[in-house]
Formats: C-alpha cells, sequence, structure tokens
C-alpha cells in the first residue's frame, strides 16, 4: 500500500485496506523502517526504499510460484470429476476423458486425446466414475443458440409457424426448448417434444456451454428476457425464420 500511494499514504487508510487497527498499522511500519525496508521523513510521509522494492519483488515472485503450486499441483490433486465409464475400467487406471452429447466420459487412453485422468474405483460401462489428476484441455466446441420467434395465440401462434422449416432445424440440433405454450404446440406439430419448457432460459444457457446444439421456439414477447440471459451469460445465438410467408 505504501508503494503504490507514497508518499502520501495515511495510517488509517492502510488498516482499512489490508482490515487491521491503526494500531497496528503503526507497529506494523515501525519494523519495517526499522528493517530499512520502508523511509519515514518524520511528518507521517512514508516511502518505499531500494530495498524495501527488492522485497516486493522477492516476496511476489514467491507467492506467484506458491499461487501456482496451488492450482496446479494442490488443487488438480484434489479435485475429483465424475464421468461416465465408455468401457469397463479398473482403479487408477489412465483414460482419455472427453465430451459427448453435452457429458463428460472416460475411456480407452489415446495418447491422440488432449485430456486424460486416473480413475479412483472400478466402473463398469455406463456408471459414473471419479476421475482424478486431471491433464490437459477437454475438447469443446459451443455453438451458437438458435432461436426461432413464434407469435402469440392471437396472432397466430403455432399455426404461423411453417412445420418443416422446424423439423429441418432440429434434424440439425442435439437438445430442443419451448418457451410458451405455442412454442410448445409448434414442436409437437413437428412430431418434437421439447427437451425443457420449464426454466427453459437457464437450461439453454447450460446446455449450449456444455457443447450442445441448441434450437428454442420462443414466445416473441420472451425473446428480450432470453436474450438478456444469453448475452449475460456470454452464450452467442442466431435468430433463424420459422413463419410461413404471409400470403
Amino acid at each position: 500500500e505504501i508503494a503504490a500511494h507514497q508518499p502520501n499514504i495515511k495510517q488509517k487508510k492502510i488498516a482499512e485496506k489490508i482490515g487491521v487497527t491503526p494500531q497496528a498499522v503503526s507497529e506494523y511500519i515501525k519494523e519495517l523502517i526499522e528493517e530499512g525496508l520502508v523511509h519515514s521523513d518524520g511528518r507521517v510521509s512514508y516511502t518505499v526504499t531500494s530495498r524495501g522494492i527488492e522485497w516486493i519483488q522477492e516476496t511476489a515472485f514467491e507467492l506467484k510460484r506458491y499461487a501456482e503450486y496451488v492450482v496446479e499441483d494442490v488443487i488438480s490433486h484434489v479435485a475429483v470429476w465424475t464421468a461416465i465409464a465408455d468401457k469397463d475400467v479398473d482403479g487408477e487406471e489412465k483414460v482419455s476423458v472427453y465430451m459427448r452429447d453435452g457429458l463428460l466420459w472416460a475411456g480407452e487412453y489415446d495418447p491422440n486425446l488432449p485430456a486424460s485422468g486416473i480413475t479412483i474405483f472400478p466402473a463398469s460401462k455406463g456408471e459414473d466414475v471419479g476421475i482424478k489428476d486431471l491433464k490437459g484441455m477437454i475438447e469443446l466446441t459451443i455453438k451458437p443458440v438458435k432461436i426461432g420467434r413464434v407469435p402469440r395465440v392471437e396472432h397466430g401462434g403455432s399455426r404461423r409457424v411453417d412445420i418443416e422449416k422446424v423439423r429441418k432445424i432440429i434434424e440439425e440440433c442435439d437438445y430442443t426448448c419451448a418457451i410458451g405454450v405455442e412454442s410448445l404446440i409448434a414442436l409437437r406439430k413437428a412430431g418434437v417434444e421439447a427437451d425443457v419448457m420449464f426454466g427453459a432460459s437457464g437450461s439453454v444457457v447450460e446446455a449450449a456451454q456444455h457443447g450442445l446444439s441448441v434450437f428454442v421456439l420462443c414466445l416473441n414477447d420472451e425473446v428480450p428476457h432470453l436474450l438478456r440471459r444469453l448475452e449475460n451469460e456470454g452464450t452467442r445465438y442466431e435468430t433463424v425464420e420459422i413463419l410461413k410467408e404471409k400470403e
């Protein structure tokens, strides 16, 4: 704090910033002066000495190394990730880890895949399995959410929707959502039951962030709310035309 705001820095301000009493700050500053790390002209004006600058640099470097150790070594060894076994696995077996259908899978180790880990116990194919010592980067492609606008029932509702257009879009998507009864009925006319309707905005974000291709049929009135949610979460989207051409 002294280095950042010298020379006009008050002990009270330092105390407020680091969460201790002004008396404690006064004692700490006395020690720093005695050690030659801080200089005072006797008028409550403090500057960091060249020796103090060296101490800050050395300490900051050590803190950085410790933070990297905590993140890279400690947390990576403590954290256990849940995956689905893509084959029968033994305990302490090295496996490749990858995303599929929005879920994390653990399968036969392949050095050509970027991420791997160690199983913490045996599991049969299809069971949940714990993965530790996760290494590498799990490949995940985030696709933009496709949004089709549906008018309210008094403006035609599902009758205005071109069902063939909806079917073609659904063929390319993994996950479908309906916001509004009119949207739900439009999907049913296309022969599809929505994966989610209630709380759809949050589900859309989660599905997209897990790599699924998402299609949302959304009531016109609800589109602004949906777009705000997507933008706040940093989720890309695009609107698609699904209405019949006006005769």
